[in-house]
C-alpha cells in the first residue's frame, strides 16, 4: 500500500556541520542511537555520513577521526533526498535505482527533517515481515 513519506519517516534527525570532527560525528551517533547523520549548515544539505563512512572512509583508510571532518568523508552531494508529501512507492523507486538503505527527507526548501529508512518501508509493506521484526528489536549494546 502506497503511504506518504511523513506518515512513515522517523522525524528529527540527528545533523552536525561539515567541519564537525569524525569523533564527535560518532558520539552523536552513538547518543542518539543512529546509524547516520546529516551534514548540513541550516537548512543547506551538505551530505550523509553513515557508520559505514566512518569505518571506509576514515579509520580503514588510516585518518585520525579526532583531526578528519565529516566534509571529507560523507557521502557528498548531490544527496538523493525524499519531501514528506512523496510516497513510499517513490521512496523504493529511489532506493532501488541508488542502491542505498536510508534517504534524506528534506522540506520544500531544502530544510532537512527527518529520514526513511528499508525497515521504515518495510512495514508498510508488511508488519510481520522478519525486517520489521529486526527493527523492533533492542540495539546491540
Amino acid at each position: 500500500m502506497t503511504r506518504k513519506i511523513r506518515d512513515v519517516m522517523s522525524p528529527g534527525a540527528a545533523a552536525v556541520e561539515p567541519m564537525t570532527t569524525v569523533a564527535r560525528a560518532a558520539r552523536v551517533m552513538r547518543e542518539q542511537d543512529v546509524g547516520d547523520v546529516l551534514v548540513a549548515y541550516d537548512c543547506d544539505l551538505f551530505g550523509v555520513l553513515t557508520d559505514r563512512d566512518i569505518v571506509v572512509r576514515a579509520l580503514a583508510a588510516g585518518r585520525d577521526p579526532a583531526d578528519t571532518t565529516v566534509g571529507s568523508v560523507c557521502t557528498p552531494p548531490p544527496v538523493v533526498t525524499l519531501t514528506p508529501d512523496d510516497t513510499t512507492d517513490r521512496a523504493l523507486e529511489l532506493m532501488r535505482k541508488y542502491a542505498v538503505r536510508r534517504l534524506p527527507v528534506v522540506e520544500r526548501g531544502g530544510c532537512p527533517v527527518g529520514f526513511v529508512s528499508l525497515g521504515d518501508l518495510a512495514g508498510t509493506e508488511d508488519p510481520h515481515s522478519a525486517l520489521m521484526d529486526i527493527g523492533r528489536a533492542a540495539p546491540n549494546r
